[in-house]
């Protein structure tokens, strides 16, 4: 087992690791920005190492920065945690060669995935549906055309090394092709410096369900269950669920089979989740593999009481899996808390958090790294906690969530809690009754003056 783990990271998954290193008896090295300096995770390490000024391209993203940091620690491992240099298979490869273990997939695992034309012909071969589109990069706008007019309208443009929704448009007749073409190459470029496109159908509606699996160095791969993604914005994720209230028996076999086949068929090692779209008949699509830890880890860790951070650092150690394929036991529901202003257009809401309450009670858990007299930096991603409830039942935790947010007090700054306390008292939301789509037309109603 690893003596002392560094993690690449920041903010409440930073401290989440180190919480499950402590437990685990392994010491932890932060690395942090000065915009940083006061955050949680600096703190409760046993080593905490200043890597750069707040831009991230010179502190989170500069892997010469982050092994010098390794080097004057002695740390023998390495957790990238999500985001940042998570997924980047240059660092994992950087990791290799200096001898520090990367608690992640292989270099050549993390480019199969995180291209997303050579993760959909790996697909296809393994089995696993994918939605109907291009065999690869789209040449020109003249192609384009064509096979969308073979494919069928509505179609989307998609960015091949994109993420986050950046690179992506949404067409739906002939004329509207050459705009969306030119400008997801341009936003691509700019975002991810490959402009290389592709194009697929468009499924209308759908939901966004994702599969956990975890494999290890012996070549077992298992599913951890589901977790329900389809309320979004911009295609960030807001709230997770597990399970998802569309699953059924059979769909899950289904969904859990594919994403296993998904793993096997790269040999994968370490913890990842299979994402799918998912039609109101409930036909199923890969639609992409993260090769690290989500966000929304913490909905499956509740529904089938297994830490997965854990999971990740024993695999890395060359432990094997138990190779058992797992069903929630319970439901447990996310609200990412963020730093913005819901009744603003979400504009981020950076600054001083004058007062902070968390939730508590059973079967209620608050990731977060902030408290009290913290300053939000404005450098970052505007997540600064997520609430996470557990119940029985479905309709039970969103009892218990109403009750959550109700007592979640963040003053100085605007968050997000007000939003997840109208959407927990919405309707269709309550019935299950969603898609991707659904906050387009969510009616969220201004606080009274």
């Amino acid at each position: 087992m690893f003596k002392k783990i560094l993690i690449a990271n920041r903010g409440e998954i930073a401290l989440r690791i180190i919480r499950t290193c402590k437990e685990m008896g392994i010491k932890t090295v932060a690395v942090y920005s000065t915009a940083d300096r006061e955050s949680l995770h600096v703190r409760f390490a046993d080593e905490a190492v200043c890597i750069g000024p707040p831009s991230s391209a010179e502190s989170y993203l500069s892997i010469p920065k982050i092994m010098a940091a390794v080097e004057i620690t002695n740390s023998d491992a390495i957790h990238p945690g999500y985001g940042f240099l998570s997924e980047n298979a240059d660092f994992a490869e950087v990791c290799a060669e200096y001898g520090i273990k990367f608690i992640g997939p292989t270099p050549e695992q993390i480019r199969k995935m995180g291209d997303k034309i050579t993760a959909k012909d790996t697909m296809i071969k393994a089995g696993v549906p994918v939605v109907p589109g291009s065999d690869g990069l789209i040449k020109d706008v003249k192609q384009a055309i064509k096979l969308a007019d073979d494919i069928g309208y509505p179609v989307i443009l998609k960015a091949t090394a994109g993420g986050g929704g950046r690179g992506m448009r949404l067409v739906w007749a002939a004329d509207e092709v050459e705009d969306a073409w030119n400008s997801a190459r341009q936003e691509a470029k700019a975002a991810f410096a490959n402009d290389g496109i592709y194009i697929e159908k468009f499924v209308v509606e759908p939901r966004h369900i994702e599969i956990q699996i975890a494999g290890d160095s012996f070549g077992n791969v298992c599913h951890l269950s589901e977790r329900e993604c389809s309320i979004q914005r911009r295609h960030q994720k807001l709230v997770e669920e597990s399970p998802s209230p569309f699953m059924t028996k059979a769909l899950r076999k289904k969904m859990g089979t594919a994403a296993i086949k998904a793993g096997e068929a790269i040999n994968y090692e370490g913890v990842g989740t299979v994402e799918f779209l998912v039609d109101k008949d409930r036909n199923f699509y890969f639609m992409e593999m993260n090769t690290r830890i989500q966000v929304e880890h913490t909905v499956t860790e509740e529904v089938i009481d297994h830490d997965l951070i854990k999971e990740q650092i024993k695999i890395a150690a060359g432990i094997a899996i138990s190779g058992k394929n797992y069903e929630p036991k319970m439901h447990a529901i996310e609200c990412r808390i963020n730093a913005e202003d819901p009744f603003n257009n979400f504009r981020p809401s950076p600054g001083k958090i004058t007062s902070f309450h968390s939730a508590k009670g059973h079967g209620v858990r608050v990731d977060t790294h902030v408290y009290a007299g913290y300053t939000i930096p404005p450098h970052y991603d505007s997540m600064i906690a997520k609430l996470i409830c557990r119940a029985q039942t479905r309709e039970e935790c969103i009892k218990k969530m109403e009750r959550a947010l109700d007592e979640f007090i963040v003053e100085g700054v605007k968050t997000t809690v007000p939003f997840h306390q109208q959407l927990m008292k919405n309707e269709d939301f309550r019935k299950g009754n969603f898609h991707t789509g659904f906050l387009e037309t969510f009616d969220l109603v201004p606080p009274k003056k």
